[in-house]
């Protein structure tokens, strides 16, 4: 199995750590980890600094994957700007030969099929990416980021520009799909009642540093939102045993 652990990361901006000292519990493949705190945190500094984009000091453990850890750790920022000339099969199998060479097997072009189909963007695949919408380009990202069949997959926001409708969709199918794959998703969210119910662990970043990890229903607690997000909110459990919370909407 797959196993993912921090130990000591930090990520440089010329000579200024802005995320310093991340130690994590170990992660383990089959698991989604959420990864919240407020606006500019340091959460997408710490993707590109794990998906090596960034240098800093600290110490990447990657144990048990099949590849090299720089093909295994796939990073999808939350900027989903593409080549608009591009269709929407010709990005995805462009992602999918990146590095490689250029000739195409029959199971590439299946496991495409596939992944659009998943994703319910299989009408998109002719289009270009320009004509597509905010979300239409998301999807489209994480087809991109799959393609390549990663054992880490870091998510920046992937569902942000998603009605909620699709926003569930996505975040059951990604669940699923890291059970299948035996794969680790580290995924920012700002809804932090999509890390309760889909994430089985979360990591909680403010100025720069990790503040909290462990097991979602135990660090996403009233006093860890009263302090991070400075909100009054309860959590209650609802009829099928998930929590969401309520905020205190009276709090001055």
């Amino acid at each position: 199995m797959v196993t993912l652990k921090l130990d000591g990361l930090g990520a440089k901006y010329g000579s200024a750590l802005t995320v310093a000292d991340v130690t994590t519990p170990e992660l383990k493949g089959g698991e989604m980890t959420a990864v919240i705190g407020p606006n500019a945190a340091g959460k997408s500094t710490l993707f590109k600094r794990i998906a090596e984009l960034m240098k800093g000091p600290g110490t990447i453990h990657l144990d048990g994957a099949r590849a090299e850890q720089k093909e295994a750790i796939r990073y999808m920022p939350q900027d989903t700007s593409a080549n608009a000339v591009l269709t929407v099969y010709e990005s995805v199998l462009l992602a999918a030969k990146q590095g490689q060479g250029w000739r195409v097997q029959d199971h590439e072009l299946t496991y495409i099929d596939h992944l659009l189909a998943s994703l319910q963007i299989s009408d998109l695949a002719f289009r270009n990416l320009g004509e597509l919408s905010g979300g239409q380009r998301q999807l489209v990202s994480i087809a991109q980021a799959l393609v390549r069949n990663p054992e880490v997959l870091m998510m920046d926001e992937p569902t942000s520009a998603l009605d909620l409708y699709r926003q569930v969709e996505v975040l059951g199918y990604m669940h699923a799909l890291a059970r299948q794959k035996n794969m680790i998703v580290l995924i920012a969210l700002h809804d932090l009642n999509h890390a309760l119910r889909y994430c089985a662990n979360t990591l909680v970043i403010a100025d720069g540093r990790l503040v909290a990890a462990g097991p979602s229903a135990e660090v996403i607690t009233p006093e860890l939102l009263r302090t991070v997000y400075k909100v009054d909110a309860r959590i209650e459990a609802c009829s099928r045993g998930e929590k969401h919370i309520i905020i205190d909407r009276s709090a001055a």
